[in-house]
């Protein structure tokens, strides 16, 4: 827990600056380097974090969008199966259905 404390210090204040063997643009350089590191390290540990266990509040409302879908899906079909139905039956078609497979008429 301590280095929590000092790392996020180091966020604050630059404990670089006023070193005698670096210049003001090398302590600054060094500060940044720094504190993106810690924030790369957040990164990573957040990243574990959520590949580790799932997010239940995610996976709750993705289900109740996969249910949403599913019954858009059927709707859809229905609709369209409703719209084929509602077509009328052309002449040339009913020829067609005189036909067997091989070309002769029944």
């Amino acid at each position: 827990m301590a280095s929590a404390a000092s790392s996020s210090n180091a966020l604050q204040t630059n404990p670089y600056e006023g070193h005698p063997n670096l210049s003001q643009t090398e302590a600054e350089v060094l500060w940044q380097y720094a504190k993106l590191s810690q924030n790369i390290k957040e990164l990573i540990a957040e990243t574990r974090r959520l590949s580790e266990a799932p997010d239940e509040t995610l996976l709750k409302r993705l289900r109740v969008l996969e249910v949403k879908m599913g019954l858009v899906l059927t709707l859809f079909k229905a609709s369209v199966w409703g719209v084929i139905n509602e077509q009328p039956v052309s002449e040339g078609a009913s020829d067609y259905a005189d036909v067997t497979a091989d070309g002769t008429p029944h």
